[in-house]
């Protein structure tokens, strides 16, 4: 409002009211962010109370406001306890540690947390959620954020030197003037805190003709925040209603412990900040690890067949290896004359069995892991539609097994999605349980491959009689699958003529051959029939 709209309301309030009001120039609100990213942790364990709480503290976008996602491990904290967490974050407008100021543009994830069987409450975690978001934020290099103006001046193009001189001393920035008649308009941007009664000097030094149009765009870096922060004097370590320190408990009695010593006492470990290198080397020390592993785990296997071998040969004696030239011989001691011919059962074919870990699978695919982070339902029901299209080209019976050990009370349970099974494990079983002993009972009798990137279940399925599949190779081998498909779609369509008996089967074109013959045979009768009865009717 201009000085004109002041006094009239002043007025307005005196004639009505009978009070006096001044109106001063108002403060401004500032806000906070981060400028990098921070893992922040917050722990609360008085007596017969328990809660501990991760979070991933990141610089959002301009104008995002506060995002809250998680990403923890189902295995780690139940999903109950992760939905109240998030509940907890959104619940409150978070302090920054510079001015106290509101928190905006960052994004809080939720990587880890705990809780406890017995002693857990639901305020427990409040507790761990507030005190794990302010000792992250006193780790952060936070920013302070002020508001800005959007702004258009007009005024004579005498006066363009002025004004472009006045708007670089507040701080602001201007595009080059347009010239519209005799007036010259500058646009840009200029914090409030210093644009704030620049209308009124505009009105003086333009005589009148200058015009001034300001609006909110939104929050910037402040350009004088050392000088803010050191105005308002906010002390964090203060603020105990917003305390940075964790609780923790020893002897039977909790103790505060500060901030900065608060991640040596925490009970799980954190999140590392890891380079790019670092990485690389981490994955190929894995990856060497895990062959490792597997070459031991084959050693040791070899090793026990060597020592049961022994163990049977003292006990039994000796083992006689078949050979073909026994076989020659017991057939050369048959009676001279006899017939040695012997009809031979016709082997039946062998079943196919694919048993699939789904979790393993899901965690060993790159755009099944990225999509699991989100949504975990999305992820199983996609790999359920993959495998039921590759059942449907393979023709093989199909098993898809899901880890559910960790469901109170949960029990064994068999669903059928399209073409394949699904098998959710009962409570303290597990996939790789459920597995060797399916493989144990049918790796015998039927042809049993499992896909599983676990190394010591590979061994103990190959053990079994089962045949091992790695994720990668199962997903290999539906790739290769599809293309198959598309190629033989693609040779069909190529040929421009679909028949009918291109796609029935050889009973179905015998069926049809039978019919057709029947018909023109009895149109041949027919015929023969109608030729007599035209004879007999000349001869009459």
């Amino acid at each position: 409002m201009g000085e004109v709209q002041i006094e009239i309301l002043k007025k307005l309030i005196w004639d009505r009211f009978h009070v006096a009001v001044e109106f001063g120039a108002g403060s401004i609100v500032y806000k906070e962010t981060v400028a990098e990213p921070v893992e922040g942790v917050g722990h609360f364990e008085p007596l017969r109370h328990y809660a501990e709480v991760h979070l991933l503290i990141e610089p959002g976008e301009p104008g995002s406001g506060m995002v809250y996602e998680t990403n923890c491990s189902e295995d780690l904290l139940s999903k109950n306890w992760q939905r109240l967490i998030i509940t907890h974050l959104e619940e409150k407008k978070h302090k920054g540690v510079l001015t106290g100021s509101e928190l905006t543009d960052t994004k809080i994830t939720l990587i880890a947390g705990r809780a406890h069987i017995k002693h857990t409450e639901g305020g427990d975690f409040r507790q761990a959620t507030y005190r794990a978001v302010r000792q992250g934020l006193m780790q952060a290099k936070s920013r302070l954020l002020e508001p800005v103006y959007a702004y258009r001046l007009e005024i004579p193009s005498e006066c363009i030197g002025r004004a472009m001189t006045d708007i670089q001393q507040m701080c602001g920035t201007f595009s080059a003037p347009e010239q519209e008649g005799e007036l010259s308009i500058l646009s840009g941007t200029a914090p409030v805190s210093t644009m704030r009664g620049y209308q009124r000097e505009v009105v003086a030094y333009s005589r009148g003709h200058g015009r001034l149009f300001c609006t909110l765009k939104g929050y910037a870096p402040c350009h004088n925040e050392e000088e803010v922060v050191e105005r308002i004097g906010y002390l964090p370590e203060a603020d105990l209603s917003n305390t940075p320190d964790s609780v923790f408990c020893a002897h039977g009695a909790g103790f505060v412990v500060p901030w900065y010593e608060v991640p040596d006492y925490m009970h799980i470990e954190g999140m590392e900040q890891e380079s790019e290198e670092e990485k690389m080397l981490r994955a190929a020390n894995e990856a060497k690890r895990a062959k490792q592993e597997i070459v031991r785990s084959l050693e040791d296997y070899e090793a026990e067949n060597e020592e049961l071998k022994q163990i049977f040969e003292r006990t039994y004696g000796p083992v006689k290896v078949y050979r073909q030239d026994d076989d020659e011989q017991y057939q050369s001691s048959a009676p001279k004359g006899a017939s040695t011919y012997r009809p031979t059962k016709k082997k039946q074919q062998e079943e196919e069995y694919l048993l699939v870990d789904g979790y393993n699978i899901i965690f060993g695919w790159p755009e099944l892991n990225e999509l699991s982070k989100t949504d975990i339902a999305a992820a199983r029901l996609t790999l359920m539609d993959i495998l039921s299209n590759y059942q449907g080209y393979s023709k093989c019976k199909l098993i898809l097994v899901f880890d559910a050990y960790k469901v109170p009370g949960g029990t064994e349970h068999v669903e059928k999605y399209h073409n394949i099974y699904i098998v959710y494990t009962k409570e303290a079983e597990t996939a790789d349980q459920y597995i060797e002993k399916t493989v144990h009972a049918m790796g015998r009798k039927h042809r049993v491959t499992v896909a599983t990137s676990d190394g010591l279940e590979q061994v103990i399925i190959l053990g079994q009689g089962g045949v091992r599949m790695s994720a990668l190779g199962l997903k290999k081998q539906i790739e290769s699958a599809g293309h198959e498909i598309r190629e033989m779609c693609t040779t069909k369509s190529d040929s421009g003529k679909v028949y009918l008996f291109h796609e029935t089967s050889d009973d179905v074109k015998k069926k049809l051959d039978e019919i057709r013959l029947e018909k023109n045979d009895k149109k041949i009768d027919k015929k023969i029939d109608k030729k007599i009865d035209i004879g007999k009717q000349g001869e009459k």
